[in-house]
């Protein structure tokens, strides 16, 4: 059984919907879980986060660009991007759900299908 049979681009978006977890965390989080510290404090804590986003995200990129293009990987990317933020605003940080959501879904979707058509 080979490990790496799974397309690059399935093991680039997994990688980079761990990193995304990571990032946004260490973007956001201290928002609501540090708002009474230092920022430099917040910013040591979000540094230490954003090393695991890396670890993932280096690697994401160098798969993924073996089989889609620097803009195919950056629009992948916001897509993620979008993906875990708008649960991460709901659930954790208590933001409403807003409609603002789906329109900035459909531009990203908008965008996928320029990016990703023949």
């Amino acid at each position: 059984m080979k490990l790496l049979s799974i397309p690059p681009a399935i093991q680039s978006a997994c990688l980079l919907a761990l990193s995304n977890i990571f990032m946004t965390f260490a973007w956001y989080a201290h928002l609501r879980n540090m708002a009474g510290r230092k920022w430099f404090i917040a910013a040591f804590l979000s540094w230490g986060i954003a090393l695991f986003e890396y670890l993932l995200q280096v690697p994401a990129n160098r798969i993924g660009y073996t089989q889609l293009s620097l803009p195919q990987l950056k629009i992948m990317q916001e897509v993620i991007a979008l993906s875990v933020f708008v649960p991460f605003s709901i659930f954790y940080m208590n933001q409403p759900l807003k409609l603002d959501y789906l329109w900035a879904g459909l531009c990203i979707l908008g965008a996928v299908y320029f990016m990703f058509r023949p």
